[in-house]
């Protein structure tokens, strides 16, 4: 659910950036450039290269043919979606813990506008991000406390734009084939254009990425098994987002009326009692699946419902350019001439681009990269 509910942290060279940080921040700020430091190193300390991996008697069977069939994806990504070819996913590490971070979004108590957090180079963001559950959430008691929307969710991986060399990690490790080649797409596309500052874009440009690797991946090495549960996985998906892109206009236009906030309150857990009542409903058609009640784990609020807008909004334009553009090198090239605009000019682009909105487009553009040669 990572694409659309717990947003990837982009932590863009925090041991670089330490530095900067001493002159700049509060104390309580140096505490979490320290937290965010420490974590960094420690995965570099614990990553060790894969063919160290593979070539240790001592390594699991199962894990062995992880490894592999991540370096194939990762040879894929390079050959057929021209995506950078550098030291990201040649390591391994190994964690004790179910997620590599975990992200603190925030809102206030009548509003869906994200509360942004600013870093050096990265930009501002709408998450914060801790290598410790217990760090994220005594940081959203803080929040809770001044009377914001709050929500923590694990994040399995996250990218630092091509400044470091990236691991594959045990957190995502065991996805399914076809999701573990969307997150290693998603990640490295982000190292292909970044915008700092603009969440929304680089969200979804990546998630186009991944969408149209995902296809091509499944074409070349999928079995029809795989790809029956791909098509259920995606419908599924597009399910969940719609119900909650319902839910959040109706939070919208409750916010936006003129009422006093204590009826706006009133409508806000009407409408929050609602979401949980349609996604009963929604388990049922699915059959049982209960793979989004993770979801619900906390008390629903704003914040849950914030990063829909980060992941989906443009996604739309992107895959109509990506179909425009035929190529993955060419859709990288338009794609750097619109991050060159400005802000109010590239959205407006790719709201022009994602008229009219068609969730299935992703499965049926066909989308080939330049004289690429087949992946080995």
């Amino acid at each position: 659910m990572r694409n659309f509910v717990s947003p990837i942290i982009r932590a863009r060279y925090w041991l670089a950036a330490g530095g900067i940080a001493l002159i700049l921040a509060g104390c309580a700020q140096l505490q979490y450039y320290f937290q965010a430091a420490q974590g960094q190193y420690a995965l570099w300390s614990d990553a060790r290269p894969i063919d160290d991996w593979l070539g240790d008697p001592a390594t699991d069977p199962v894990l062995k043919a992880r490894l592999e069939k991540a370096l194939l994806i990762r040879r894929f990504a390079v050959r057929q979606l021209g995506l950078p070819d550098n030291a990201s996913y040649k390591n391994y590490a190994a964690l004790s813990r179910p997620f590599v971070l975990w992200n603190v979004v925030a809102t206030p108590e009548l509003s869906l506008r994200p509360i942004q957090w600013c870093f050096p180079i990265a930009g501002c963001v709408s998450y914060r991000g801790y290598y410790s559950k217990q760090d994220a959430m005594a940081y959203a008691a803080e929040l809770r406390a001044e009377g914001d929307d709050v929500q923590v969710g694990g994040v399995p991986a996250y990218s630092t734009l091509g400044w470091f060399s990236d691991p594959l990690l045990s957190t995502f490790i065991n996805y399914s084939d076809a999701e573990l080649a969307r997150m290693v797409f998603h990640e490295l596309a982000h190292q292909v254009v970044y915008v700092a500052g603009d969440s929304q874009f680089n969200e979804a440009f990546a998630t186009s990425v991944e969408e149209a690797g995902v296809h091509l991946w499944l074409d070349m090495y999928g079995s029809d098994a795989m790809r029956a549960d791909y098509t259920r996985y995606s419908v599924r998906r597009q399910d969940f987002l719609a119900l909650l892109v319902k839910q959040r206009k109706l939070l919208a236009a409750n916010y936006a009326r003129k009422a006093s906030d204590k009826h706006k309150r009133e409508e806000k857990a009407r409408i929050f009692i609602a979401l949980k009542a349609d996604y009963v409903k929604l388990k049922e058609s699915w059959g049982g699946y209960a793979g989004y009640d993770r979801w619900f784990a906390e008390p629903l609020t704003n914040a849950h419902l914030a990063s829909v807008a980060t992941y989906n909004d443009f996604l739309p334009g992107f895959r109509t350019l990506l179909e425009r553009e035929k190529t993955f090198p060419r859709f990288y090239a338009a794609v750097r001439r619109l991050a060159a605009e400005p802000t109010s000019e590239r959205e407006a682009t790719l709201v022009q681009l994602g008229q009219p909105v068609s969730v299935n487009t992703a499965a049926t553009v066909a989308i080939k990269p330049e004289a690429a040669p087949a992946a080995q």
